[in-house]
């Protein structure tokens, strides 16, 4: 039986691209994304990508609620990256991949906590080498005491196309690795893992990322006097 949007699928065949309703869902998906990139991707080419990003999240995901809406959000994102890469579209903004192996905890929170302060002047990305399947849910709750709502965010693969993209990548001490490529900032903030860790725990981590994030826009977008 099709799987019902909305519903949670608990078994990766229950989300299989064969799945006739996930696959009219990722090409209605697709079918929009494509609008926006008329004359820079064909839609053969955004649908690749969608379901490409489908796969990848469903390799990981355990509960799938929503899951085409999440690989279309993430193959918008590739897609940019792309286009920015090729020359295609031109930005002023610097912009930012944090890194971290499940992209479930402090790298949710450093690129929440940059995007806020930012408001807009900088592009913020997160991605994880191995990703979780769902975010801490004590680092949901740290961020939430801080106004900001992390329960529409997912844990990403690390794609080569966002490290390309990003001006500054910045791991979080957890020994992930990232491609080299000339022309980025790469540095590496060694942080707690918040992993298995209570609210009470994670507070001092989301301050000190907040701390270090604050300084990281002093330099990549000074204040106006």
């Amino acid at each position: 039986m099709d799987h019902i949007e909305g519903e949670p699928c608990q078994d990766v065949e229950d989300c299989r691209l064969t799945d006739r309703h996930v696959q009219t869902l990722l090409n209605r998906e697709a079918d929009e994304i494509a609008r926006h990139f008329t004359g820079t991707f064909s839609p053969e080419t955004v649908r690749n990508c969608v379901e490409d990003s489908y796969t990848h999240l469903a390799a990981t995901a355990r509960i799938r609620t929503h899951l085409p809406v999440l690989a279309a959000r993430f193959a918008r994102q590739r897609l940019e990256a792309t286009a920015k890469n090729q020359g295609a579209t031109v930005s002023d903004k610097p912009e930012v991949l944090f890194v971290c192996v499940h992209n479930a905890g402090r790298s949710q929170m450093a690129a929440a906590l940059l995007d806020h302060h930012a408001a807009g002047r900088v592009t913020v990305r997160s991605a994880g080498s191995a990703p979780a399947d769902t975010i801490n849910p004590a680092v949901v709750e740290a961020m939430h005491e801080l106004g900001l709502d992390l329960t529409k965010e997912f844990p990403k693969p690390l794609t080569t196309e966002a490290v390309q993209a990003a001006d500054v990548v910045i791991t979080m001490g957890c020994g992930d690795a990232c491609p080299i490529f000339p022309g980025k900032r790469y540095l590496d903030w060694q942080l707690d893992d918040p992993a298995g860790k209570g609210i009470d725990a994670v507070r001092p981590i989301r301050d000190e990322i907040d701390r270090r994030v604050r300084a990281l826009l002093d330099e990549l977008v000074p204040a106006r006097a």
